[in-house]
């Protein structure tokens, strides 16, 4: 999914849907990273061209780079959706 650059971040990718969990990853566009909300990791660095992945289930919304919400609304079997809007 491309989201709108001023979110800091280029196109997610969803690797994986499991049971509770959206397993995704997405390369960063910006000299930092921030989440908080769902549980965040992966490598992060701007010269080289570094990403980020994040696992979430469904609940509160997660908040990136103070800019973007994240929610998983609801995982049915391999299948998730997804809510990416302004943070706010």
């Amino acid at each position: 999914m491309t989201v709108p650059e001023t979110y800091g971040l280029g196109p997610i990718k969803v690797n994986a849907i499991t049971g509770s969990r959206v397993e995704m990853a997405a390369p960063l566009k910006g000299s930092g990273f921030s989440v908080s909300g769902c549980a965040g990791g992966g490598g992060v660095s701007s010269e080289s061209g570094g990403g980020v992945g994040l696992s979430c289930g469904e609940g509160p919304a997660a908040t990136i780079n103070d800019t973007m919400s994240l929610k998983v609304v609801e995982i049915r079997d391999t299948a998730a959706v997804l809510r990416i809007e302004p943070a706010g």
